[in-house]
């Protein structure tokens, strides 16, 4: 049934869908904050990624299983399997345990127009250490966004009445961050990975070094209501609205769309998870986000017009089919909640 489904309208779907996952991570936290068990919230943030990726998992191995045959997996280098590794454990380790902390002490609306530090930090890094071509636009219009992005931290910083930087932004700044390096290392080292083994590898490993660390920081008992069915009731609502769906309808609607209708799509992902705050948690914006959200769409809107004028020619249509479209659309999809 998905199958007929235009490829656009999927990835709108999608885009909204991871819009609205952070405010969603916020309502599920303050729900088990409510519920707490022996004195702990069961739907902790650890737990909700532990479980959330856990989930996410199986769900793209359902999706990629063809992928991963013996003769895909003998293909692969020494060097692919650390690059996976490094990639997991930057995008699916770190980069999501920070997002989670940003989101635990700031506003969501905060977390997701920082967030857009990615896309132009993307663009410098693919400048420098890719030599992509870079047109003047394109630079222009990141220039802008950093701008946007700097404007709503220095307000923020300056309503919070302190000269050190907002913590939950600055987590936010950090996990963009990441994003964008793991984003550059998958189209310096793994172009030539399947991408089903790259996805669900991703997320395995990331999981399991999540697990790992969190114990050794935190403790085993940091997961001892990771049975909880209070958790897994709402594990299973919130796999089945924002991975499972979600991610079936990013992976479809990529495969199925044109590199246009990915950049018109994805450049909307700010504007949806604003609007997730507002209408799931009832966050209005605050003045910073209003001037530096609004210089931010500015430099949003002129990097799309430069991607439109690129992708219209040929031979910038033949550059970019070497390289995944996932990969180099991840970036900018936003928090996609796993």
């Amino acid at each position: 049934m998905i199958g007929r489904i235009p490829g656009p309208f999927l990835l709108w779907y999608s885009v909204i869908i991871f819009g609205a996952a952070s405010a969603i991570v916020r309502v599920l936290s303050d729900l088990g904050a409510e519920n707490l068990v022996d004195g702990r919230n069961p739907i902790s943030f650890c737990n909700i990624l532990f479980a959330g990726n856990a989930i996410a998992v199986i769900i793209l191995y359902a999706i990629h299983r063809k992928d991963w045959t013996r003769e895909n997996l003998a293909r692969l280098s020494k060097a692919d399997w650390i690059a996976l590794t490094t990639v997991a454990l930057l995008a699916n380790c770190l980069a999501p345990s920070l997002f989670f902390i940003a989101i635990e002490n700031t506003l969501v609306t905060s977390v997701v127009l920082i967030s857009q530090l990615e896309p132009p930090l993307l663009l410098f890094l693919a400048w420098i250490f890719l030599k992509d071509n870079v047109k003047p636009l394109s630079f222009i219009g990141s220039v802008i966004c950093l701008a946007g992005v700097a404007v709503i931290v220095l307000l923020q910083q300056q309503s919070a009445d302190h000269l050190m930087l907002v913590k939950g932004e600055l987590y936010a700044a950090l996990a963009a961050a990441i994003y964008a390096v793991s984003t550059v290392i998958g189209r310096r080292w793994l172009v030539r990975v399947p991408l089903g083994i790259f996805s669900v590898f991703r997320s395995a490993v990331g999981t399991v070094i999540f697990f790992i660390v969190a114990n050794y920081l935190f403790g085993p008992e940091h997961f001892a209501d990771l049975t909880s069915p209070f958790l897994w009731k709402w594990m299973l609502v919130y796999g089945a609205l924002v991975i499972v769906s979600g991610q079936i309808a990013w992976d479809t609607g990529v495969r199925k769309s044109s590199a246009i209708d990915i950049s018109v799509s994805t450049s909307f992902a700010p504007l949806a998870g604003v609007l997730g705050a507002f209408l799931i948690l009832g966050e209005f914006p605050v003045m910073a986000h209003y001037i530096g959200g609004g210089i931010l769409f500015v430099g949003i809107a002129i990097g799309l017009y430069a991607s439109l004028q690129t992708r219209r020619s040929e031979k910038a249509e033949q550059e970019a089919a070497a390289i995944p479209p996932v990969l180099d659309a991840e970036c900018r999809s936003g928090f996609k909640g796993i």
